[in-house]
């Protein structure tokens, strides 16, 4: 059994302020899981002592020079020589521990101890080969100085590319990886091509396009409405707002991670700034317990070890689920605007089948930035010697029936750095104020062309 574990580079777009990798996906610092891990240990021969109840960390750094990833893991399982059951290890890494510096060994060594547990999630349930199905996911690890780490897990044999290589000799397989680990990163929209020899094949090129709104990379809205409906989807989106305890949870490990990051970009420009754990391992289960906010993917056999529902948001995605909420708080239907509700639900019911990934990531995050742009979108004209005034915006909203949300949304640590950010550093060209001005544009352009019909008709 091997899983492909990859530390890639996250993907940043300073436009928007948030990317698939750009969010801080967990608020936990990566010395609590090294704890965690120790203490864990710890325990194993002494029952007496309990195991840390700390969140884990993360695995993705944002990196002045852009490489592709940072590293490449297959790690496999193996039977125990000393007792029954499983145990994961790393059967091949790139690159190699002997072209790398202290600094980085020391690094990578803190990485490679907690890449199993979130490679294999499953704590000591592990399984034979068999009992896998091939799927992919993803999970972030935040360190303590709030750099991330993205890791993607795909389980399958081996990474086709990889595989293709090692068949024909172990050789290939490095610098296929160094040149795709030291080729440029694409800017949004590019593509980039490597080329890779193989022996009686030739010459290989594999191209790699980012996308053109790569604050969606590896974001795929359409996972979403395999399990929720418009109205859920909503209560969801609300409770995310407003920064509560939300558990995912699923048979699939696919599904948590794919969920998971869809339901934090519906959050652009504005970023998830508590404990994001995409497929929460057994061994940190007790993450749940925590009172602070929190998105967490649990997979649906630990629903047992959830034994503290109280304020809490619990979404159950698995097939034949008798209800998707087993517990919410109960207000969610109507923490969003009436009217704002109704233009969502109009806009989603606008979706097709046949709509390709592009079409539908940018029919979804648009209709959700409309919420954010008709509520809080005039933000910008609220400050004062680079101070937000908080009392001239809450006088400047437009629709009194928004006050109660906006209200709610400003006690957000979400929309506090959000301000913070604007107070140091404005920038009047963001992504976020560029996507107000092309929305009063069209407003603007829709009253004209109603005065005109109007003037017509009289």
């Amino acid at each position: 059994m091997n899983r492909e574990w990859r530390t890639a580079q996250q993907l940043h777009t300073p436009s928007c302020n948030v990317d698939l990798g750009a969010m801080k996906k967990i608020s936990s610092m990566f010395s609590t899981l090294q704890e965690k891990l120790h203490r864990t240990k710890r325990s194993a021969s002494d029952p007496c002592t309990p195991p840390a109840p700390g969140p884990p960390s993360a695995l993705d750094r944002t990196h002045t020079g852009q490489l592709f990833f940072e590293y490449l893991l297959v790690v496999s399982l193996r039977k125990r020589r000393s007792e029954e059951g499983y145990e994961p290890h790393i059967t091949y890494q790139f690159p190699k521990r002997e072209v790398m510096g202290r600094r980085q060994r020391e690094e990578e060594e803190k990485c490679m101890k907690a890449a199993h547990l979130f490679c294999f999630p499953e704590g000591i349930n592990w399984a034979p080969l068999t009992e896998y199905s091939s799927e992919t996911f993803s999970f972030v690890l935040t360190e303590v100085d709030g750099s991330r780490r993205n890791g993607y897990c795909r389980r399958l044999l081996i990474f086709d590319e990889v595989e293709k290589r090692r068949l024909i000799s172990k050789a290939m397989i490095y610098p296929f990886m160094q040149s795709l680990r030291e080729a440029p990163l694409p800017a949004p929209g590019h593509t980039v091509r490597i080329s890779s020899f193989i022996p009686e094949a030739g010459t290989e090129v594999i191209s790699l396009t980012r996308p053109a709104d790569s604050w969606l990379e590896h974001v795929d809205f359409r996972s979403l409405f395999r399990f929720l409906t418009d109205e859920d989807l909503l209560m969801v989106f609300s409770a995310a707002v407003m920064e509560r305890r939300i558990i995912f949870l699923a048979e699939e490990l696919s599904t948590l991670s794919q969920v998971l990051h869809a339901v934090a970009a519906l959050l652009c420009p504005f970023v998830w700034q508590h404990t994001f754990i995409s497929i929460v391992p057994t061994v940190l289960i007790d993450v749940c317990a925590a009172p602070t906010p929190f998105l967490l993917g649990v997979q649906k056999n630990m629903l047992d070890l959830l034994t503290d529902h109280s304020d809490l948001m619990i979404v159950d995605l698995s097939a034949g689920a008798e209800t998707r909420f087993i517990t919410r708080i109960g207000d969610e239907e109507s923490l969003l605007p009436a009217k704002l509700r109704t233009g969502l639900l109009t806009r989603l019911s606008a979706r097709t089948h046949h709509a390709s990934t592009d079409e539908l990531n940018q029919l979804v995050s648009e209709a959700f930035l409309t919420v954010f742009i008709k509520t809080v979108g005039h933000f910008s004209e609220h400050f004062k010697s680079r101070q937000f005034q908080k009392k001239s915006f809450l006088k400047a909203v437009d629709h009194r029936s928004h006050l109660s949300f906006i209200k709610l949304f400003l006690q957000t640590q979400m929309f506090d750095l959000f301000i913070q950010e604007e107070e140091k550093q404005p920038n009047p060209n963001g992504f976020f104020q560029r996507k107000v001005c092309e929305h009063r544009e069209r407003k603007k352009k829709e009253r004209m062309k109603d005065r005109w019909v109007r003037g017509v008709v009289v």
